[in-house]
């Protein structure tokens, strides 16, 4: 992950297996992550999906592959990705990122990095240092969506717009590891 790599970690009370469930399961994760519209299972392609989402009104299409680890010595988990899109009208290119959950005493620690490449020469260029912030901040909101929802039971769609805040989540990792993509990610394929 590069030194301009989205981070964002919350803590989520509640146990690694739903925590998993709702992160992992398409139609759950699309119902709490403001980035995606949509994510399609690849029928006949484990791990692979097609996903869509929606910004300033255009609906961007891409694909992504992913992979998880089911048993870490520390008794959490890690799922990394790979995605990209051919659509001209997407700003990213490709990507790559991971999510990291460990188990606390208050919960699950949820963690992600990413980082992703641009379109568009130097325009892309330029449009990244207005869109990477609000793509993080996308992000850091959807993880605390995410968190109400599990701590609460409130569906996400029905908790008020300003209910959850990015402003929960910590944007910047931790001496160590926290922001060290996993080597799951080096099996991965391109998406």
């Amino acid at each position: 992950m590069s030194r301009r790599a989205l981070y964002v970690e919350t803590v989520i009370r509640t146990d690694l297996e739903t925590l998993w469930r709702y992160t992992q399961e398409p139609d759950l994760h699309e119902r709490w992550d403001l980035r995606f519209a949509r994510i399609e299972p690849v029928a006949g392609s484990p791990g692979r999906f097609h996903y869509a989402t929606r910004f300033l009104g255009l609906t961007i299409n891409g694909t992504g592959i992913h992979a998880g680890e089911s048993e870490r010595p520390d008794g959490g988990r890690t799922s990394a990705l790979r995605f990209a899109s051919a659509d001209p009208m997407s700003l990213i290119r490709s990507g790559s990122g991971y999510w990291r959950y460990t188990p606390t005493d208050d919960g699950v620690r949820f963690v992600t990095g990413f980082d992703y490449t641009t379109r568009w020469g130097v325009f892309g260029r330029f449009a990244d240092l207005l869109f990477r912030p609000l793509f993080g901040w996308m992000t850091a909101w959807s993880f605390d969506r995410l968190r109400l929802w599990l701590e609460t039971g409130a569906p996400p769609e029905e908790l008020p717009l300003l209910s959850p805040t990015a402003g929960r989540c910590r944007r910047s990792p931790r001496p160590g590891k926290d922001g060290v993509a996993p080597r799951v990610l080096d099996t991965l394929e391109q998406a």
